[in-house]
């Protein structure tokens, strides 16, 4: 949620205090997120195309080399929580930017050279994958230890806005590079964005040190404990809940059934394109929005927002005309990044930071679980009933799990005084 999730927050914009721009700490944080979202841009299109330019490579070589990618970053995350927890968090920042960097270094070496044993590639992805699963968990709880708790709406929506830019033209960028220079120098951009990003956070100095950590047993026990965290807070499990089936349906539109439906179209990949592109452009606008809102029921508000991801599956499914759907992805954009800095600010200021971790993780866990399932399902789905009925499905889903997590009391009622059962 990819998400990433109150006390009752302000009701007015924080006053008084400097920019955060003007925060060293907090532009160094901003910065080296910015960066190597930047140099992600790049890969998602370049990791293709390496595996698939090499001598004698199938479609099944590469959806191997994926796999690899994708698989560690949802099985090892909640590891991921338990090390940020125990740990000093901006070191393990450094440390999982400089393993990806080793890591897209080695892929784009051996694009270069030519000689790129799949197995050697899958494991290179798989490290990458790695490195994504020990950096998600810190990532959330570092804000809070960085950024002043009035200020932390402001602050993820700016971070977000930074990524969501940099990630649009990353992906850009990545196809004029990868045509003019080859995949394998556009990896190394990327590896060069994560070099960077260490190097950046590297730089930050915490003023107050986190508050210690309760207990000092195994690994296995602090899972337990952020379980425990967790699972005692209504409104955060309940949306986690809600976004396992939400992102699953959006990834069979994005990955699959999007892509099929404008494939039989007029417009065809350029349809596509202009439909993803405007998404992307509604996440900087709906972060720019975010930084601007005080709601006295953050969830309730942040629940609502997920609607509109149903509207270009809808729109899609009826086969409506393009500027519609473009229009709604645009809107979806926007109340997906609402969505994201209202679900962030409320789990850094809900769950203790000694903790903060570890209940992040679940998060990312629960989220991305079914994600798999949406992006398998939708072929064969689409196969057998069209693309059309698959997308009117998705839909449905998305509205159903949204409607259900409004039915929980503690997500209507967090905030405005109140507790966050």
């Amino acid at each position: 949620m990819n998400g990433s999730s109150l006390r009752s927050l302000p009701s007015a914009a924080p006053t008084g205090p400097p920019s955060l721009l003007r925060d060293r700490n907090f532009v160094l944080l901003s910065w080296a997120r910015t960066v190597s979202v930047l140099g992600n841009g790049f890969a998602r299109v370049a990791l293709s195309f390496a595996v698939l330019g090499l001598p004698g490579t199938t479609p099944g070589e590469l959806s191997l080399v994926l796999a690899c990618q994708a698989l560690p970053q949802l099985l090892f995350v909640l590891v991921g929580g338990v090390i940020a927890d125990r740990v000093p968090r901006v070191r393990l920042l450094a440390a999982a930017e400089l393993t990806g960097a080793a890591a897209y270094a080695g892929l784009a070496a051996m694009t270069l050279t030519g000689h790129a044993p799949v197995a050697a590639l899958a494991g290179l992805a798989t490290v990458a994958g790695l490195a994504t699963a020990l950096f998600a968990p810190a990532m959330t709880a570092v804000v809070p230890e960085i950024v002043p708790a009035g200020r932390l709406t402001e602050a993820n929506a700016v971070l977000r806005m930074g990524m969501n830019t940099a990630m649009l033209l990353g992906l850009a960028l990545s196809g004029v590079v990868v045509s003019l220079v080859g995949a394998g120098w556009a990896l190394a951009i990327n590896a060069l964005s994560f070099l960077a990003g260490a190097g950046l956070i590297a730089g930050i100095r915490i003023r107050t040190p986190r508050p210690p950590r309760t207990g000092g047993g195994s690994g296995w026990s602090d899972m337990r404990d952020g379980w425990r965290e967790f699972a005692s807070r209504q409104w955060l499990w309940v949306v986690v809940l809600q976004y396992t089936f939400v992102v699953a349906a959006v990834s069979a539109e994005t990955g699959v059934l999007g892509p099929l439906m404008s494939g039989h179209g007029p417009g065809g990949a350029r349809a596509w394109s202009t439909v993803v592109a405007a998404q992307a452009v509604g996440t900087i606008a709906g972060a720019a929005l975010a930084a601007r809102l005080r709601p006295r029921r953050p969830m309730l508000v942040a629940v609502l927002a997920t609607f509109p991801a149903a509207a270009p599956m809808l729109l899609l499914g009826l086969h409506a005309p393009l500027w519609q759907t473009v229009a709604a992805a645009f809107l979806a954009g926007v109340s997906g990044d609402v969505f994201g800095v209202l679900w962030a600010t409320t789990l850094q200021r809900e769950v203790p930071a000694a903790a903060l971790s570890r209940v992040s993780s679940y998060d990312w866990f629960g989220s991305l679980a079914f994600a798999p399932v949406g992006l398998y399902a939708a072929g064969p789905l689409a196969a057998a009933a069209g693309a059309d009925v698959a997308l009117l499905a998705c839909a449905d889903v998305v509205v159903l799990a949204t409607a259900a997590a409004l039915l929980a009391p503690g997500v209507r009622r967090l905030g405005a005084g109140r507790g966050g059962g």
